[in-house]
């Protein structure tokens, strides 16, 4: 098949984090060809709107009629309309044009509370729209307005998506953001409820979250099997399942930019998942460099592993790292297998911790304790940190795996900056450790090398 053509039909963002500069990003990094209708331009920026200049709706005609009849949709989504005639319009075209995948996201007002559409749309939304709507994805806020009930549970949620249901769309989805706790999503397709549930990420940047996640359904959409008898529901629940994936990871990598609520991340899940082959190169690159260097004397007795991220990691199998470890034999040093994902759980977790702090530091290598390496980094000039295992929860202990993790939180949690050097002097059956952090391999290797060159 060939590449998807999805129309996003909404208002330009011109600080590029929603409307139709979201929409586009999304379709484009989720492998779809991104055509817009523009039906207002808005100067606006992550402290808020500060002008909007709606499109005349004959223009907003022609650039419909100019995508359609050309190169044609496979699936559309709505965003920003501003007033009762362009809603009119754009309902006109979608079925003109037989649009059967159609997404709206009925959006009302920005995040920084600036009222984007005019109270008589709103009815013209419900009438005209709704009823065309394959799937619709309000926020609370505007669901509470669409079914005219306050919605403060998830069984609220449930009553208001059955009343916009009866409103024409076909599938309705409730997002939960506004609720305390997990974000939980509530589809409705009439006959039964499903809830999505992800994580809340703590984040304020938050601009142009129902773009993005309305985009990516529709994007989804089009790829399969809409009107295909006994597959069309499970089609549905599928895509709204991957873009609430796609939504929660571009939450949680979002972008610190701007006085405001920064952008989310459109480009985070792709890159994570585009880097994986490089990532291993880089590893395996500096790898090599250690094993051609005499350096046994700075390998453990419980013997080295050396990790490396993608960027934007979030599990285990996202760090590469060496499977059966670093050994040595005299002073030589040895590997038995090249790197992989997700062959240290020990080294992932002191890697994705410190990247909750800076996401720039992913690699990370254990090496031998001693006071006279740690004499050595300080005469280097390295900035050095420890923890105690004294110190160390008694349910921490108990808990495979969680040991180190924790020791790296203590000390990332009161550092300014990532150290490159964080040890501590063991405990009753736990060896003494030093681990050296870098943002890449060949730095973590070449502070490792200049130890092992010094001790010598």
């Amino acid at each position: 098949m060939g590449v998807k053509r999805i129309l996003t039909i909404a208002g330009s963002d011109s600080g590029g984090g929603a409307g139709i500069q979201a929409d586009l990003k999304t379709i484009t990094v989720l492998g779809g060809f991104g055509m817009s209708v523009i039906t207002a331009l808005t100067a606006q920026n992550t402290l808020g709107v500060q002008g909007i200049y709606d499109i005349p709706e004959n223009f907003v005609e022609k650039q419909f009629d100019s995508v359609a009849t050309d190169i044609g949709i496979d699936a559309a989504k709505t965003g920003m309309l501003a007033n009762s005639r362009i809603i009119k319009k754009i309902a006109e075209k979608i079925r003109q044009y037989k649009i059967a995948i159609l997404v709206v996201d009925p959006v009302m007002v920005a995040k920084g509370g600036a009222l984007l559409i005019e109270d008589e749309a709103r009815q013209s939304l419900i009438e005209e729209l709704l009823p065309l709507a394959f799937v619709v994805t309000p926020n609370i806020p505007e669901a509470e307005v669409l079914s005219k009930t306050k919605i403060s549970s998830v069984d609220d949620m449930k009553k208001s998506a059955k009343i916009i249901h009866g409103l024409g769309a076909k599938n309705v989805v409730v997002k939960g953001g506004h609720l305390a706790g997990d974000a939980i999503d509530i589809f409705y397709d009439g006959k039964r409820f499903h809830e999505f549930i992800s994580e809340r990420i703590d984040t304020k940047n938050t601009h142009g979250t129902g773009c993005t996640y309305s985009a990516a359904i529709a994007t989804f959409l089009a790829d399969g099997a809409i009107g295909e008898k006994g597959k069309e529901e499970k089609y549905v629940l599928e895509a709204v399942k991957k873009a609430k994936e796609y939504i929660t990871d571009a939450l949680r990598f979002s972008l610190s930019l701007g006085k405001g609520h920064g952008p989310t991340n459109h480009f985070a899940p792709i890159l994570r998942d585009s880097q994986r082959y490089a990532c291993i190169l880089e590893l395996n690159k500096a790898v090599e460099r250690i094993k051609a260097e005499k350096c046994g004397n700075i390998i453990p007795e419980v013997q080295s592993n050396f990790g490396y991220a993608v960027p934007y990691a979030r599990e285990p199998g996202d760090v590469a790292a060496i499977p059966g470890r670093i050994v040595k034999i005299g002073e030589d040093v040895c590997t038995f297998k090249c790197p992989a994902f997700g062959a240290s759980r020990h080294i992932a977790g002191m890697i994705l911790t410190a990247m909750k702090y800076n996401k720039d530091f992913r690699c990370a290598m254990n090496i031998k304790f001693s006071e006279d390496i740690i004499n050595i980094c300080r005469k280097t000039g390295y900035v050095i940190d420890h923890f105690d295992r004294a110190d160390e929860p008694e349910d921490i202990k108990a808990k495979e795996g969680s040991s180190l993790k924790w020791g790296t939180e203590c000390v990332f949690s009161r550092q300014d900056t990532i150290p490159d050097i964080i040890f501590d002097r063991g405990d009753v059956g736990k060896e003494p450790m030093i681990r050296v952090f870098g943002k890449h391999p060949d730095e973590v290797a070449e502070k490792v090398l200049t130890i092992s060159k010094n001790l010598k």
